[in-house]
Formats: C-alpha cells, sequence, structure tokens
C-alpha cells in the first residue's frame, strides 16, 4: 500500500478532500502507482502529481480511475467539479501575488552609498542646486499649463461649444450584462444570458447545481441538473458508450432539443437552457443501439 506524502496546507479543503478520495480508491484498490498508470492511460509521474496535490488531476484521469477501481463515476466527477473551481481560483490568486511581487522587486531600493529619490542633499540650503531648483521650477510650471488646459476645457463645453454626436453614431458601450455584482465568485451568467453556453465554463455546475429529476437505461444515467443560482437547467450523461446521445428539451420555451453525442469520454451533457422551474424540462438518453428513456 502507497504511503502518501503529507498534502499542501494551503491546498483549498475542496481539493484536498477530492486528492483524499482518489487516494482511498487506489489504496482499495491494491494497485502500486506503475498499475494504475498502466490501467488508466496515464503515465506515473502524473499520477505522483496527482494525488500529492501537485497538479489537478484532469476529468478523463478521474473517470478512468473510477473504471479501474469500481467506483461511481458520477460522484467522483461531482468532487472533481468542485475541486476543479477551486483550484481555479487559488491559481488566480497564486498568478496576482506573483504579479504583485514582480512589481515590488522591479522598484529600485536605496541601498548602502545610494541616496533615496526623493532625499535632499545635507548640504542643500536656501542655495540649493541650481539644477535641482531648475527642474522643480519645469515641474510647477508643466502642471499649471496642465490644470489650465483642463479649465478651459471645461468651460468651452459648458457653453455648448463641444461636437455632439450624429444621430447614427455609435453610442459608448454599456457594462455586461452577465458582469453581475450580486453573482458568487466564478458564476459569468445568469438566465437568458447563460442560454446555449456550456454550464461548467460558465460556472453553474459543481455544488451550485442540483439533480432535479433522473433515469437509467442500461448502464447509462441521464440526469436533469439544475441551477437556482444561475436559474437554469440542463441535461448530463454518464456511464455512456460512444455513440450514445443525451437529449433536452423544455416546455416553457419554443427552442427545440439541444442535443450531445457521446465520443471517448463516457459523461457529456448539452448547453443550458433558462428555466425557472426544473419541472418544465426533459432529458433523454438515446443509445446507439436504438433504445431511449427519459425522465417523467
Amino acid at each position: 500500500m502507497p504511503r502518501w506524502k503529507a498534502l499542501p496546507d494551503e491546498l483549498d479543503p475542496r481539493v484536498t478532500e477530492f486528492v483524499g478520495r482518489l487516494r482511498l480508491l487506489v489504496d482499495r484498490s491494491g494497485l502500486d502507482l506503475a498499475a494504475v498508470a498502466d490501467r488508466t492511460g496515464y503515465g506515473r509521474t502524473s499520477w505522483e502529481r496527482y494525488l500529492n496535490g501537485g497538479l489537478l488531476a484532469p476529468k478523463g484521469a478521474v473517470v478512468a480511475l473510477a473504471e479501474v477501481t469500481g467506483a461511481d463515476p458520477v460522484g467522483l466527477v461531482t468532487l472533481w467539479e468542485q475541486a476543479e473551481r477551486a483550484w481555479s481560483r487559488s491559481e488566480t490568486r497564486h498568478e496576482s501575488t506573483l504579479e504583485a511581487m514582480r512589481m515590488s522587486r522591479a522598484r529600485p531600493a536605496p541601498g548602502p552609498g545610494r541616496e533615496p529619490r526623493d532625499a535632499r542633499p545635507a548640504d542643500a540650503g536656501p542655495g540649493g542646486d541650481p539644477a535641482r531648483r531648475k527642474r522643480r521650477r519645469t515641474l510647477l510650471l508643466t502642471g499649471a499649463v496642465g490644470v489650465l488646459v483642463v479649465v478651459a476645457a471645461v468651460v468651452w463645453l459648458s457653453l455648448g461649444h463641444g461636437k455632439k454626436p450624429a444621430s447614427g453614431a455609435p453610442k459608448a458601450p454599456t457594462a455586461s450584462v452577465s458582469a453581475r455584482p450580486d453573482l458568487p465568485a466564478g458564476v459569468k451568467c445568469a438566465g437568458a444570458s447563460c442560454a446555449g453556453k456550456d454550464p461548467e465554463l460558465m460556472g453553474c455546475g459543481g455544488r451550485l447545481a442540483t439533480t432535479a429529476t433522473s433515469v437509467t437505461l442500461g448502464t447509462a444515467l441521464v440526469e436533469v441538473r439544475y441551477s437556482e443560482t444561475c436559474g437554469v437547467a440542463w441535461a448530463r450523461l454518464g456511464r455512456a458508450r460512444a455513440g450514445d446521445r443525451v437529449e433536452l428539451s423544455t416546455s416553457s420555451e419554443g427552442k427545440g432539443t439541444l442535443t450531445a453525442v457521446v465520443g471517448t469520454d463516457p459523461y457529456t451533457y448539452t448547453p443550458m437552457v433558462a428555466v425557472k422551474d426544473p419541472g418544465t424540462v426533459k432529458a433523454c438518453v438515446v443509445l446507439k443501439s436504438g433504445p431511449r428513456a427519459c425522465t417523467s
């Protein structure tokens, strides 16, 4: 049984929980990392980084591990979605910190034998350095001229001399409707602005979504996923085979049926539709061999 290193303290609790679940699956399987790598198709070095908190495992690796260990892939993918969102936010904060550090290091700091930029020479009395006094007068004159220009521009515009835009001229851009300050961090849309978009990329999945209803056909599981925060729903298909497809239709909007077809990943989902009640949405799974089943 592998002996795991202690996870970094700075990891988000959701990432720690996710990595702990992966470790538990590997421990229970009795496989070493070489066997896990061989059976999942992801390298041993990669798995060492995934299981020690150095890198977040991709969704494909998570699903492959679930298949190898016989775990429930749906629950594991849900944990991954939460960890992935936390990991992304952590990377953003880390990049901001590094940028601030780079900017701080770029500023020259006074050292031994080096006079601070704003320091005045010890022998500078009322007579001071002539060159320094000349630069100071130049700066004062430049500032005074700038103030006069601004005042003149304000007076000119207030008297109606400013040129008005033509009626057909484009208006100044307004704030994007998706920039909602009332939405949680990471959520990029709500309601109609989410329609037709990817729920994961828009931040509506993970902990913000629940399964409203589901149905199983063979091994395939189709769910209606609903996010009250975003005011949307979509259909998610799991444990399916290549060529199977999932369909989403709603009685509240006449926008036809949204579909998604399974490729190499046994999991897929449709784009979102804006709904107030998930009961108006129906999801169907259609196997490549022909059988079909829908949620009620």
